[in-house]
């Protein structure tokens, strides 16, 4: 029996009559950009993540570019991010103009590690973007009081973590902007890409808005420069559809990580942890393996046919077009 690392053709299944009628009454309307569809999709996805505002865009990756160019980030700005993670988060700030500033991670949580985010400041420190790796948010509480203290942005990438928690407060809804992906690997996924912003913020969500539409505001005048980052309707109406399910779909996940916990314990290998104050999502299950085996176990489950990946073979600022970069690794 083989076991793939995402099969999402059951849960799309389920949902096929409702997907057909969305598609069916788009093009039967004619409205195929933005619309009601877009906005009611806004609406609850905001009200299930705990923000007074959410903004449907392109990508996640364009939800990071767009955060920070709503924020003025740009040319002579350093913003500090994880040195573990996807590379939207560090490649989203080259593509603005600014400079990322790499932290370290603790090593069981696999997000950034608090205690090295002040020797990560400098002047020219504008924000900062903590990831919710796997599923789990990162400490926000003395991320937020040092943002405060220096006067910073705090953008929470919360690409994974869509329905995780933390002292009772949402992912995405703690910071001044957090920012999805629906990309289909993740919890609440598309059938493509897609993303989106949550603040509360409503100047905020109001500056979105415009560069999503390249910066086009009342009678056709552009105050700014954006680009085209919105997310198109059908792909709203569906992840509208699809959001109903989330809570459901997370506790299967969650009930799935507890037995791999039971069935795996006192194996050679580290499980995930989850802190005290985090409500987990999983929306990977990433174990680590010690005494350089990790390739030889990833052999060993794709010769059994278990699909699985290394996330992520190379930490960020050891990639090439980050190296050149001054000061990138001070905080490691």
């Amino acid at each position: 029996m083989s076991v793939p690392m995402l099969d999402l053709t059951e849960q799309n299944a389920e949902l096929l009559p409702q997907f057909r009628r969305i598609f069916d009454d788009a093009i039967g309307s004619g409205q195929l950009v933005l619309g009601p569809r877009v906005e009611a999709f806004e609406e609850d996805l905001a009200a299930c993540c705990g923000a007074r505002h959410a903004v449907g865009l392109s990508s996640g990756t364009d939800a990071l570019i767009v955060a920070m160019l709503a924020m003025g980030i740009g040319p002579g700005d350093e913003v500090i991010v994880p040195a573990f993670t996807f590379f939207a988060t560090a490649g989203s700030v080259a593509l603005v103009g600014a400079t990322p500033r790499f932290v370290d991670i603790d090593a069981q949580t696999f997000n950034m590690d608090t205690r090295r985010l002040e020797q990560a400041v400098t002047p020219r420190t504008r924000a900062v973007i903590p990831v919710h790796l796997y599923g789990q948010m990162a400490e926000m509480d003395p991320i937020m009081r040092l943002a405060r203290q220096h006067g910073l942005r705090v953008i929470e990438d919360a690409a994974q973590a869509i329905g995780a928690r933390q002292n009772g407060r949402d992912s995405g809804s703690v910071a001044d902007v957090g920012c999805l992906s629906f990309y289909p690997s993740k919890n609440l996924s598309a059938i493509g890409d897609a993303g989106a912003c949550l603040t509360n913020d409503a100047d905020l969500a109001r500056t979105i808005r415009t560069l999503r539409v390249h910066g086009e505001g009342v009678d056709h005048r552009y105050a700014r420069v954006g680009g085209n980052f919105r997310i198109d309707t059908i792909t709203a109406a569906m992840l509208h559809v699809k959001l109903e399910h989330l809570q459901r779909w997370t506790r299967n996940r969650r009930a799935r990580a507890e037995r791999y916990h039971q069935l795996l314990a006192g194996l050679p290998i580290v499980l995930p942890t989850t802190t005290a104050d985090n409500d987990h999502v999983y929306n990977l299950y990433t174990i680590r393996v010690n005494d350089g085996r990790r390739d030889e176990l990833s052999r060993f489950l794709t010769e059994k046919g278990i699909g699985n990946r290394v996330y992520y073979a190379q930490p960020l600022h050891r990639q090439p077009c980050f190296q050149k970069l001054d000061g990138v690794g001070d905080a490691l």
